[in-house]
């Protein structure tokens, strides 16, 4: 029942916010759409903690600003490439393997590999990703597990110590 009084007033905020327009026509519509969507949520079974991640919010900010400054960071080689005369890209294809338990750790994941610029997740099965890098030596498994852990921790709520465990 949280995570439905959650979503309401989440959705709600995110309904004000964005329409700026407080009229009561807008306000009667924006209060039907709000029920209809949380009505097919819930007969689609999706109110659950993964839908509605609030409690993990301030992980996953920290884990975004992290995010920001390796996209970033890794801009810098790809520019370089793109308006340099010589092609001296090297692509590469990896197997990673992920520690993400949760199939929202594992999409996070997997998307920040492709949000980083040089490299694109082709295909997750299980916990093993296909990433396509355009520098092989920056294609190892190991270049991808700071993210990986980060994901997780942020995501499933687990540290690398056991001091922090906490079960998901």
């Amino acid at each position: 029942m949280g995570y439905f009084i959650g979503l309401i007033v989440v959705l709600g905020a995110l309904w004000l916010g964005l329409s700026g327009i407080y009229t009561p026509l807008l306000l009667i519509l924006a209060t039907i759409s709000i029920l209809l969507c949380l009505i097919l949520a819930a007969r689609l079974e999706t109110v659950d903690r993964e839908g509605a991640p609030y409690a993990r919010a301030p992980q996953i900010i920290r884990y975004w600003c992290w995010l920001i400054v390796e996209i970033f960071k890794a801009n810098w080689p790809v520019i370089k490439a793109c308006v340099s005369a010589n092609r001296d890209i090297n692509p590469a294809l990896v197997k990673v393997k992920t520690q993400c338990e949760s199939d929202l750790a594992k999409t996070i994941f997997a998307n920040s590999i492709t949000l980083t610029p040089g490299t694109v997740t082709i295909e997750v099965e299980g916990n093993k990703l296909l990433v396509h890098a355009l520098y092989e030596e920056d294609a190892t498994p190991e270049s991808f597990a700071e993210m990986d852990e980060r994901s997780r921790r942020s995501v499933d709520r687990r540290a690398t110590d056991g001091n922090e465990q906490v079960s998901a």
